[in-house]
C-alpha cells in the first residue's frame, strides 16, 4: 500500500505533540497494517511525552503516539496466519 497517514508525533520528550503526515509503512513478514478508525492515548504514552521514560532502549524518538487502536486489517505480512485483510 502506498500513500500517507496522519499521526501525532513526539520529536523530543517534554515538548508538545505535533501533527504529521507520514508515509504509510509496509508491514514486515510477521506484522499487519491496520487502518485505524479510533486511537487512544494511555498513561504510558503520557509518561513518554512528559519524559518520565527516558530510556532510549524503551522509546525511540521520534515516536508516534497512541497504541490503543481499533480499525480494520488492510495488509498482512507473508508469515502472518489467522488474520486476513478486512478483519476488525
Amino acid at each position: 500500500m502506498t500513500g500517507t497517514m496522519a499521526a501525532m508525533l513526539l520529536e523530543r520528550a517534554g515538548t508538545r505533540l505535533d501533527p504529521a503526515t507520514l508515509p504509510i509503512p509496509t508491514p514486515g513478514p510477521r506484522q499487519i497494517l491496520l487502518k485505524v478508525l479510533a486511537c487512544g492515548v494511555c498513561r504510558t504514552d503520557l509518561h513518554i511525552v512528559e519524559g518520565i521514560w527516558r530510556d532510549k532502549a524503551a522509546v525511540n524518538l521520534p515516536y508516534i503516539m497512541g497504541h490503543e487502536n481499533a480499525g480494520w486489517v488492510e495488509e498482512v505480512g507473508k508469515a502472518v496466519s489467522g488474520i486476513k485483510v478486512g478483519d476488525p
